[in-house]
């Protein structure tokens, strides 16, 4: 692949504050790599080889328990940094990470992460902020886990998701990427049959629409009142 310029990476978070020369300083060491939709990025549990920043489209990071089951942590947006396992104390990936749409991120391994953090202070400083943020929404979706009815789970996690992912369309907002009903059962801790049976319901009174991994909230405010557990 081509140089990354760097124009158009000043906008990424984890260059945030940096001054120009430092911040092509690191472009030269990283790796753009493409990842066709589909692909594995990393394996839980694989060797943390190198980290990462997604330039562009759309990746989703899943756990397996020990039983087993598959758990979606987190969907990776464009311009996001992930598989720090160096910054987290961990030699290892703790998820999976597979693109779920034509990807291009930027790699540098794992190994270089000490030295371009000495050079580079403001790296471990955004990082850890989206560290940070990333914690805060796994706390946040723990809580719901252990106090909400799975309603409300399911609103909240869409409602997240369009506010992270929404695009406006006629109908109103649409979660930009790929996303089945699977996901969202996973992400809220419940299973296929119950989402779909939510979801069925909220479409015959027009808050959502769905189709083939599309997902479009058509009425915000009405699923916002369900979150909160405020319907009239």
């Amino acid at each position: 692949m081509a140089a990354i310029d760097p124009v158009l990476v000043a906008a990424v978070p984890l260059f945030a504050g940096m001054p120009p020369k430092e911040r092509e300083a690191l472009l030269q060491e990283a790796q753009p790599v493409r990842y066709p939709k589909g692909t594995t990025v990393f394996q839980q549990d694989a060797d943390a080889h190198s980290f990462f920043v997604l330039l562009h489209g759309r990746l989703r990071v899943f756990k397996l328990t020990q039983d087993g089951q598959q758990v979606v942590v987190r969907f990776v947006a464009p311009g996001e940094v992930f598989g720090v396992a160096s910054a987290i104390g961990r030699t290892t990936y703790p998820g999976t990470a597979v693109a779920v749409v034509d990807s291009i991120a930027l790699q540098w391994p794992s190994g270089s992460w000490a030295r371009l953090v000495a050079a580079h202070p403001s790296l471990a400083t955004n990082t850890l902020q989206t560290v940070g943020g990333r914690i805060q929404e796994l706390h946040t979706r723990v809580v719901e886990m252990s106090t909400e009815q799975v309603e409300r789970r399911v609103a909240h996690t869409l409602l997240r998701l369009a506010q992270q992912a929404g695009k406006k369309v006629e109908t109103g907002v649409r979660i930009d990427f790929p996303i089945s009903r699977q996901d969202i059962a996973e992400m809220t801790g419940t299973t296929l049959h119950t989402v779909s049976r939510i979801i069925s319901a909220w479409e015959d009174r027009g808050l959502v629409e769905s189709g083939r991994q599309k997902i479009t909230v058509r009425e915000p405010h009405q699923l916002l009142l369900i979150a909160d557990d405020a319907e009239k």
